[in-house]
Order: structure tokens, then sequence, then C-alpha cells
């Protein structure tokens, strides 16, 4: 009997580290997995969503730490500071966040495929993204947005390339 105990308590044991370990090489902080929108985790959480702000996201992985609940956002490229528009995704996820547990992140994680950025989540920040939430409402659907870059890279792997009068053609 007490052998059968050792051996469970063993075997629990791995399974924490595993688990540890697979949590560690997904680049997620240490923590409980509260959400994920990753089948590597299980079932796929619904979007949250703030009714003040008409705002619904999906985050990749939520993860409490000591009370406090952290968005990660994973990126496959590789980069050598954060984009500006995933700076703007996470902080959306950041007031999503604060919109489901009552409580304001300090910051979110973006993991690139080179390295890990912690953006603050500040006032400002927040402010520039109601900015840009704004903005997007107001927008009138029929007049078209100008390209935002020049990157046939990006061109060439967009949604919308069919139908954009705008995309730039690999040469």
């Amino acid at each position: 009997m007490l052998y059968l105990a050792l051996g469970i308590f063993l075997l629990a044991l791995i399974f924490f580290w595993l688990a540890a370990r697979q949590q560690k090489a997904a680049g997620l902080p240490g923590g409980r997995v509260v959400y994920s929108d990753t089948s590597r985790w299980g079932a796929v959480e619904k979007p949250l969503y703030d009714p003040n702000v008409g705002l619904t996201g999906k985050p990749d992985y939520l993860v409490e730490q000591e009370g406090v609940t952290i968005p990660v956002e994973l990126k496959s490229t590789r980069a050598d500071a954060p984009y500006d528009s995933h700076i703007f995704q996470l902080a959306a996820y950041c007031l999503l966040t604060q919109s489901l547990t009552g409580r304001r992140p300090p910051y979110g994680l973006l993991k690139y495929a080179n390295q890990i950025f912690a953006v603050d989540y500040t006032p400002e920040l927040e402010n520039a993204l109601l900015d840009v939430v704004i903005e997007m409402q107001n927008h009138n659907p029929r007049q078209p947005l100008p390209r935002s870059h020049n990157s046939p890279r990006r061109c060439a792997r967009c949604g919308f390339r069919h139908a954009c009068d705008q995309r730039i053609e690999n040469r």
C-alpha cells in the first residue's frame, strides 16, 4: 500500500513537471492558464467581450499569477521590437481581461519566435486604444482605407489580396 501511494505521488510529480515544462516551452509565464484560444491546451474558449466599448477578442492565453490575470499573445514571426499593431491587439486583450475579471492587468506579453516582450498596460496606451476603436467604429466601410505598409510579404499573406486594388505585386 505504501509503494502504491509513493508511486502515485511520483507520477503526480512527473505530470506537474511535464505541465510546467510545456507551459514554459509555450512562452507562458508561471501561473495558472485560465483561458486558451489554442487547441494545444484543450477546448477553445469563447471570445471575450466588453459591451461598453463594443470590443470582442480571443487572446491566445490568459495566465493568472497571484490574483492578476495576464493576457499572452503568440506570434510566429521574429521581431526585434513589438509591432504597433500587435501592441494595440495586446492592449485590447488587456482591456477585455479587465472587463472579465474586474482587475486591470499591469502588462501583457507578446511572444515572438525569437523573444518575449512585456508591454505595460498604461492609461496612455488604453486611451490610444480607445481612440483607435472610436476611429474604427466611425469609419465608413464604403470608403477604402489606404494601405498601411510597403511590404510585398504582408500583401502576399493578406486574406483580402484578391479584392484589394492597392496590393503590392511580388516581383
